[in-house]
């Protein structure tokens, strides 16, 4: 079966004290939904989608791990603390098998 990924790349940050708390509650419900952490921010060079600000991505055993992960009542307590702060592009998808 093949694993799937939380991809996601900020382009910009406008609240950075809302992006802490937001880590603070998206850290443990990430890890209670199974996904490992491979990227947290780091250097980064964005050759065709112009200003990557921070890449995150998170590796699932399954294509429904991810998503039941992405909708839980955690993750989306931790969505509501981020609310406007930043503009990103996130994306849940399943890699080869």
């Amino acid at each position: 079966m093949p694993k799937a990924y939380w991809v996601s790349v900020y382009r910009t940050i406008s609240d950075p004290e809302k992006l802490a708390a937001y880590d603070k509650l998206a850290g443990p419900a990430v890890e209670a939904g199974g996904g490992r952490v491979f990227v947290r921010g780091g250097r980064a060079v964005a050759y065709d989608a112009g200003i990557a600000e921070r890449t995150i991505l998170i590796e699932f055993d399954s294509f429904e791990q991810a998503v039941a992960a992405r909708e839980s009542e955690a993750y989306q307590e931790a969505l509501a603390v981020l609310s406007d702060a930043v503009e990103r592009d996130f994306r849940i998808v399943e890699g080869v098998d």
